[in-house]
């Protein structure tokens, strides 16, 4: 009877130490990612127990540290993956758009330096023609500038004087130097018409006498607006037009074709 006992309590010491082994390996299986086999491997004899807790603490705490597991870490990543393509995508086509701009800006200061070298080679050569129709005797230029912000520089020199600043001139010889210098740009490079506000208001006889007859030649290839009180500039026109008070005296806008009236 006692051979009997004895051996059923060996049984059952087997049978727990049976059902703990496989409590160890289903843990060892799902926290640690081992089987059986590579937990008989990763066995190391005489280890130190405390040593062992102590790494285990400290695994535990790193572990702690990462936070919760995100079970849909995988589909938010492929999301931001696919996000960081587009994103990428977007900004290589945008790079791409910036050098083509840049090419064309390019090109077009190339073209527009070009057309701007004509242009001022035209005026140029009609300035030089211009001033000495208004200012006899005398010579005018044109020049670029090579400062930090270019320009034009206009030099000129009326018959008898030996100043080329327009600062140094009188104010009617400024006032017709200027009226040369955008006589010279209507020349170069025509328009069908111009607008002149005034522009003889401070000339003698003897020199709008010869700004009319510069404005005169303009008139063959581009119509002229000048606003105006001069009479002799009002007789060289096709047409008048002007504000007059009437009798009763309210302001009225007459037209008169010179033309016409002659006729």
């Amino acid at each position: 009877m006692e051979a009997d006992r004895r051996a059923r309590d060996l049984d059952m010491h087997v049978y727990e130490q049976q059902v703990s082994l496989g409590a160890v390996r289903d843990r060892a299986l799902a926290e640690l990612g081992l089987d059986a086999a590579a937990l008989e491997q990763e066995a190391v004899p005489d280890l130190d127990r405390q040593q062992e807790e102590r790494a285990l603490a400290a695994a535990e705490r790193r572990l702690g540290r990462l936070g919760r597991v995100n079970p849909l870490a995988l589909e938010e990543f492929e999301a931001l993956e696919a996000r960081h393509r587009f994103l990428g995508d977007q900004l290589a086509d945008l790079q791409r758009t910036r050098a083509d701009l840049l090419t064309i800006v390019d090109d077009l200061d190339v073209r527009m330096r070009h057309i701007f070298e004509a242009a001022f080679a035209d005026t140029e050569a009609a300035f030089a023609r211009i001033f000495p129709v208004l200012f006899p005797g005398g010579t005018g230029r044109l020049s670029l500038t090579d400062d930090a912000e270019p320009g034009i520089e206009v030099s000129v020199r009326p018959a008898g004087k030996r100043i080329e600043r327009l600062s140094l001139l009188s104010g009617g010889e400024r006032s017709l130097a200027a009226v040369a210098f955008l006589l010279a740009i209507f020349t170069a490079r025509p328009s069908p018409f111009y607008i002149l506000d005034e522009v003889e208001a401070a000339l003698d006889d003897a020199n709008l006498g010869r700004l009319l007859e510069v404005v005169s030649s303009l008139r063959h290839a581009s119509q002229l607006i000048l606003i105006t009180h001069q009479k002799r500039t009002m007789e060289i026109a096709d047409a008048l037009y002007g504000v007059s008070m009437r009798q009763d005296g309210v302001s009225a806008v007459v037209g008169q074709r010179l033309a016409a009236a002659e006729a």
